[in-house]
């Protein structure tokens, strides 16, 4: 392959019109014959420039709306020929096929109109037919044609025609021909995806996700591991659309637990008042509503000071500067909200470790998505778990009903529990988490860790008992024996909500009478693993 190609002719077809006329220029001052199509041919003559229609080199019009006008063996052959071989330069000789050294597109905007909600009819009509193929076409040919699909490219394009004298490096074109590739995957990714859901295919046979790379990173969860930040398009709130004000560049663990922290925030609706989640190695070590942001921090610290330490916060409402003034109390890696204002950001100022990431809103934590993890051969894809439960789906299966301020805590420590890692148990008392035990083999090991949990913040704080008692407990799934529940009731528990479903619930239950517990089912599971 040649290592350097001069551009003599360039075809230029873009949805998005972002620094169009400045290309333009920069390419007919260095003597680029420019060719084009549509709306980008009109934009570069108003700009002043001199364009050639492709419909001038295929000698066909535009036709059936603009869906026929680059197939053709004219475009194709000018992008697919090899410069080296005599029997290519033949066929272009012959039917008067012009090379084109430079190809710039970008794509009809589908995910945009997905993502404005549009009928399935304009969305089919956004599905961009030519523009994929010449990509292909140019990047399939890059030992001799330069190809790009991307606005924020043009700047290395003509940083790389100055250094070489109006030509493309071969180590330039490569990047460009991968970057080209994965556009035109994604694409399709995005086009099957929509269509499946718009067919009702919830198993298509295929299925494909691309991502756009936000942050590479130093490394991921470990030194020795490469790692990288890709954004998948949504407009969720969350780390991945958030404005970091301050701090260096989030890391591999920093995001995934941060993802955790407000996607729990957000299960408490910031009309009912103030929540804080404080978040370690992505499970919840703290959760806490307050009549403040400042209080509900408090409240949310004073479960696991310990498990605190270095974690990553949450809020559910615009960071104020004595909430801010607080959390700079202990460190702290990162703090996300739906804003900050003037005065707390001032505060966190000194910290220029602390990261602060504000999102302009919380996600909606009963919204339908899309979650996958990798296995070796392949990856899972299921539905997000957006299962909440309200009052009236409770079952009261004990003699004794929680009373109602029990009622309320229930409902607050089955939010936590769904995003506690499994075995997952959650003590709360007053609308605050007082012991969490996550991820153990036993569930009975997770409620004996959660009621110990409660006990070491007891001696901390100089409590006269542990904050377990008079509290209730949320089990992510059934207590498959009693064992579990018995221990909750050691603890000082006095109501316990769980799925039910176990062949020993019968047993479970009479436990619960025997030492005067109230007990809900929620036939409903939250298992997170």
């Amino acid at each position: 392959m040649t290592k350097l190609i001069p551009l003599r002719r360039a075809l230029i077809s873009v949805s998005d019109k972002t620094g169009l006329e400045d290309l333009g220029r920069a390419l007919a001052a260095g003597g680029v014959e420019l060719l084009s199509t549509g709306g980008t041919a009109r934009a570069l003559r108003d700009a002043g420039l001199a364009v050639t229609d492709v419909a001038e080199i295929t000698g066909f019009p535009e036709m059936m709306d603009g869906r026929v006008k680059t197939l053709h063996p004219n475009v194709h052959g000018g992008l697919l020929a090899l410069r080296d071989d005599p029997g290519h330069l033949a066929a272009m000789e012959a039917h008067g096929i012009g090379a084109i050294d430079l190809l710039v597109v970008n794509l009809y905007p589908f995910e945009d109109t997905v993502a404005k909600g549009a009928t399935y009819e304009e969305c089919v009509e956004n599905i961009d037919i030519g523009g994929p193929a010449m990509i292909r076409a140019a990047a399939k040919n890059h030992g001799f044609v330069t190809v790009v699909v991307d606005t924020e490219d043009y700047t290395p394009l003509l940083a790389e025609l100055q250094e070489h004298d109006g030509a493309t490096p071969l180590a330039f074109r490569q990047m460009m021909a991968q970057k080209a590739y994965a556009r035109t995957a994604a694409y399709d990714a995005a086009v099957s995806t929509w269509m499946a859901g718009a067919v009702g295919n919830a198993t298509p046979y295929r299925r494909a996700f691309a991502g756009t790379l936000a942050q590479p990173m130093r490394y991921g969860e470990n030194p020795h591991q490469e790692a990288a930040f890709y954004t998948d398009g949504s407009d969720r709130p969350g780390v991945a659309t958030a404005m970091q004000h301050q701090g260096k560049a989030l890391s591999y663990n920093n995001i995934n637990d941060t993802d955790a922290a407000f996607e729990l925030v957000a299960e408490f609706d910031p009309a009912d008042g103030p929540a804080c989640a404080i978040i370690k190695h992505a499970n919840p070590c703290g959760v806490a509503r307050g009549a403040t942001l400042a209080e509900a921090y408090a409240r949310a610290f004073d479960c696991d000071r310990t498990s605190a330490f270095g974690g990553i916060i949450a809020l559910n409402q615009p960071l104020d500067a004595e909430t801010a003034e607080a959390i700079t109390g202990i460190l702290t890696e990162v703090v996300i909200a739906p804003g900050a204002d003037a005065a707390a950001q001032e505060v966190f100022a000194v910290k220029k470790n602390l990261r602060l990431l504000t999102t302009g809103g919380l996600p909606d934590p009963h919204a339908a998505s899309l979650g996958y993890r990798q296995v070796a051969g392949g990856f899972l894809v299921q539905d997000k778990d957006n299962g909440h439960i309200m009052p009236d789906d409770l079952r009261v299966v004990t003699k004794r009903a929680p009373e109602p301020d029990e009622l309320a805590d229930l409902l607050f420590a089955w939010k936590v529990a769904k995003h506690v890692k499994s075995n997952a148990i959650v003590y709360a008392k007053d609308l605050a988490t007082v012991g969490v035990g996550a991820g153990q083999m036993s569930r009975v090991d997770s409620s004996r860790i959660a009621a110990r949990k409660a006990r070491d913040m007891a001696d901390i704080l100089a409590l006269g008992e542990s904050p377990a008692v008079g509290a209730v407990l949320a089990s992510d799934a059934f207590f498959p024996f009693a064992d579990g529940l018995l221990a909750a009731a050691e603890a000082g528990a006095r109501a316990v909500i769980q799925p039910g479903g176990s062949m020993r619930d019968a047993e479970v239950i009479a436990a619960a009478d025997e030492a005067g517990l109230a007990m809900v089912f929620t036939g409903m599971r939250h298992f997170r693993h």
